[in-house]
């Protein structure tokens, strides 16, 4: 008897793993836009490693968020993206073209972790809100493992990012807004390590770099957490 194999329909499309013309003009034309309302500071960018599968995890408290962690770094970061952005056929082709890719929120989406795994497997930038949703100001609330999980498997670094000021956008229009994105140094697995306990310690190395009111859950450090 003939094993029948279901695909999810996603396999069929094409995914970016790599930098488009298309992707090019439009990181030019967002970072020309971005100057009139945003007075973005970068710190810690030689803590991002030049090339090589990484995952970058931000605490996440706007839609706005991806935009000015993009223009901070040179390479090209690859998103997950809520699956009903995708449904409008234009705006499907371009997220694809620009390396987002959907997941459907509210379940475990076993495709959009293995497409993780596959931007990792061709060396790139994997952008990770662990949080898995908006802080909308409240704080950092608890971080999932998926981030973790996929570097443990992967074997490749962490980089905390955190970014600060977003939630401010067109809030003193018509001045710029100031931003902040800090590049915290790579976070490595270690041998046995859990997912959990891997994550532990990025979101508590990610919210000494926030202001006080930003650290959530993670504000103070378990004692003899290491």
């Amino acid at each position: 008897m003939t094993e029948v194999t279901f695909l999810d329909p996603r396999d069929k499309l094409h995914f970016a793993f790599r930098t488009t013309p298309f992707r090019k003009f439009i990181i030019f034309s967002l970072g020309s836009l971005f100057k009139l309302i945003m007075d973005l500071k970068v710190e810690g960018a030689e803590n991002l490693p030049s090339d090589g599968a990484v995952v970058l995890t931000a605490n996440h408290v706007t839609n706005f968020d991806v935009f000015p962690m993009q223009l901070s770094i040179s390479r090209p970061i690859f998103f997950m993206a809520k699956s009903g952005l995708f449904k409008f056929p234009i705006l499907d082709a371009a997220l694809r073209d620009l390396g987002a890719f959907p997941v459907n929120r509210g379940e475990k989406d076993e495709w959009a972790l293995r497409h993780a795994a596959r931007v990792l497997e061709n060396g790139q930038t994997l952008g990770m809100f662990p949080e898995g949703t908006r802080s909308k100001g409240k704080g950092l609330g608890v971080a999932k493992t998926g981030s973790a999980r996929l570097a443990l498997d992967a074997n490749c670094p962490i980089v905390p990012m955190a970014v600060i000021g977003t939630d401010k956008f067109f809030k003193r229009f018509p001045f710029r807004t100031k931003v902040t994105i800090k590049l915290l140094p790579p976070i490595l697995p270690k041998p046995g390590e859990t997912p959990l306990a891997l994550m532990d310690r990025v979101m508590f190395v990610l919210a000494k770099e926030l202001p006080p009111e930003m650290r959530g859950v993670y504000a103070e450090v378990p004692k003899g957490f290491e």
